[in-house]
């Protein structure tokens, strides 16, 4: 027996193909909109915490500025301290410079030089006197030039023949002469004498400074003897040749 379906069953397939699609269409647009509120919720938890990071790093940027600017004026204050201690102890140390003058000419005039005159000028020292000889007043240059620490670059500036009266009957020709010297700083004598100490020893020049006694220190009194009393004697040297 053949049965015929007379029933419109190609339109409950497209029927049940259209619910199938719309039921499809429907989970997977749930499915977009879930996955973009889970995308949105994702960035927006990602924005709050960049959000907060920046905050944090501008806070302490403001913090960092403040200690900068609070590090800048110490910097100041201890430039400020450094300019003034330097200037008290150059102070300190210019303060014996006489002391440092006189006893220098009394270490390096040799015999047969008297000195007359002395005039200073910040550190140039305007010499006048007079010598037995020629010989005598080079012999007073090579000692300043090589031999003293505070005074250097001795440059003369004239040297001339003249007599001197002993007595009655005696005289004696002398050579008077005007010399420029430069006297040097307490700081430059320290630095000296370390680069002195560190090329002898093989230790840096810093080091060596540090072992150095300060040269503000007056220098010990010689005990008096004929050499220490020759600026005295300048006044008069035809009384000292006497």
């Amino acid at each position: 027996m053949i049965l015929v379906n007379l029933l419109p069953h190609r339109e409950a397939a497209r029927k049940r193909r259209r619910e199938v699609f719309f039921v499809t269409l429907g989970i997977a647009a749930l499915a977009g909109a879930m996955i973009c509120v889970a995308v949105y919720s994702w960035y927006q938890t990602q924005i709050s915490g960049q959000q907060g990071r920046n905050a944090f790093l501008k806070s302490e940027i403001t913090r960092l500025d403040n200690q900068i600017k609070e590090i800048a004026g110490l910097q100041q204050e201890i430039a400020a301290l450094r300019a003034r201690q330097n200037a008290v102890e150059e102070l300190q140390g210019n303060r014996n410079m006489p002391v440092y003058l006189l006893n220098e000419l009394v270490r390096q005039l040799p015999d047969g030089v008297y000195v007359s005159s002395m005039k200073q000028d910040n550190q140039v020292v305007l010499l006048t006197g007079v010598a037995q000889s020629n010989e005598r007043v080079s012999e007073l240059l090579r000692n300043l030039g090589n031999n003293s620490p505070w005074l250097t670059r001795p440059e003369l500036i004239e040297i001339t023949g003249g007599t001197v009266t002993l007595g009655a009957r005696d005289q004696r020709r002398v050579s008077n002469f005007s010399m420029r010297v430069t006297l040097r700083r307490a700081t430059d004598v320290q630095k000296a004498g370390a680069s002195s100490v560190a090329a002898a020893v093989g230790v840096p020049a810093s080091a060596a400074a540090s072992k150095l006694p300060a040269a503000s220190a007056a220098p010990s009194p010689r005990p008096a003897g004929p050499a220490a009393v020759k600026p005295a004697q300048a006044t008069s040297p035809a009384a000292a040749k006497s």
